[in-house]
């Protein structure tokens, strides 16, 4: 097969959600400099929630993303630099600043259904001379045909990649390899795929993506991310080294930095808990998180019945404030389904 896989690490981006983004300037350099040695092509370094994400919203950083920047691309010689920006978030002038610190690739990243806020920003990072990715979230809310056209958008505004994130780790094998082959068959330019591991399948959904014509995947060392954490970018390179892939990765040079380097920083180990598999099995967000746990008590409700319910209605990020709606909705449905059935109990007596 021998058929090339460009890897894209996020430890310095998505792992930081693990760690509550407080990454320090040593532990970024390290990082970044064992993750270029060892041959990764693209290192992506911000704030978890990408360019001006440091906020009370999304927790607010050690270090500005401007120092984030400045601390990896002192020690990156061979890869890109590369940043993540979610219009609404992250804004041109914050592009330009990481443009100027040393990023040459962004990743816009909207949800499935809106490619189109995304224009302006692809616009600028390809005038700067950026590599551009366009980054759907959430695709497993949207079927192929969807998410194609979503694609397509991306491709005329210019970006180089086009990527599907699973963002809560909600997909199943059969899930993927229809959606990559959409993709595949839709646009002229590669394809990606961006992996959680809320289920256990982030390396099956990224070994199935590759085998469907992905030709770039993504990973953080020990799988480091919010929740259950994304899949390994070790782990990766191994399977897909198997498998008959190139990834132009030093294998052992990967294990390394992950033991060594990325394995000392950790608050916890990346398992599968039953807040991540709920998130999963229900397909929403981490951010819901709290907020359900929160609503589940004042209501006194399961909360894995409310994170099932926020799946069911499709809600994502940024309508964490019609949590306690929904969950009032579902106490008050309760209570009348408990006084039906007093009643019916009551005349059955009779």
């Amino acid at each position: 097969m021998n058929r090339c896989i460009r890897v894209v690490d996020s430890t310095l981006r998505d792992g930081s959600h693990a760690v509550s983004h407080q990454f320090s300037a040593e532990q970024i350099a390290a990082v970044a400099e064992g993750l270029d040695k060892a041959g990764v092509s693209f290192i992506e370094a911000s704030h978890g929630d990408g360019l001006g994400g440091s906020s009370i919203n999304y927790g607010r950083a050690r270090l500005t993303d401007e120092e984030i920047l400045r601390a990896a691309s002192k020690v990156i010689r061979s890869a890109a630099l590369t940043v993540l920006l979610l219009p609404g978030i992250g804004t041109r002038e914050d592009l330009k600043m990481a443009a100027d610190c040393g990023a040459s690739a962004v990743r816009v990243a909207t949800h499935v259904t809106e490619a189109d806020i995304a224009e302006q920003h692809i616009g600028l990072g390809k005038k700067m001379g950026m590599t551009t990715f366009g980054f759907l979230m959430l695709a497993h809310m949207r079927p192929p045909e969807a998410i194609a056209r979503q694609a397509r958008l991306f491709e005329s505004y210019g970006c180089d990649v086009i990527y599907i994130a699973d963002s809560a780790g909600a997909m199943l094998p059969s899930d993927v390899k229809p959606r990559i082959e959409a993709l595949v068959d839709a646009v002229s330019v590669p394809v990606g795929f961006h992996a959680h591991a809320s289920l256990g399948l982030a390396i099956a959904n990224s070994l199935t993506a590759a085998e469907a014509g992905a030709s770039y995947l993504d990973g953080t060392c020990r799988g480091l991310g919010g929740g259950a954490g994304n899949a390994q970018t070790e782990v990766i390179v191994g399977v897909l080294r198997k498998a008959g892939f190139e990834t132009g990765i030093d294998f052992y040079g990967i294990m390394d930095v992950a033991q060594d380097i990325v394995e000392p920083m950790m608050h916890r180990p990346q398992v599968i808990r039953s807040a991540s598999l709920m998130q999963g099995y229900a397909g929403v967000y981490s951010s819901f998180l709290l907020h359900t746990y929160r609503a589940a008590e004042k209501y006194r409700l399961n909360p894995r019945d409310i994170l099932v319910e926020l799946g069911r209605r499709q809600m994502v990020g940024g309508q964490e404030d019609m949590i306690l709606d929904v969950a009032y909705e579902m106490a008050q449905r309760k209570e009348a389904a408990q006084n039906e059935a007093g009643n019916a109990n009551a005349c059955n007596r009779l």
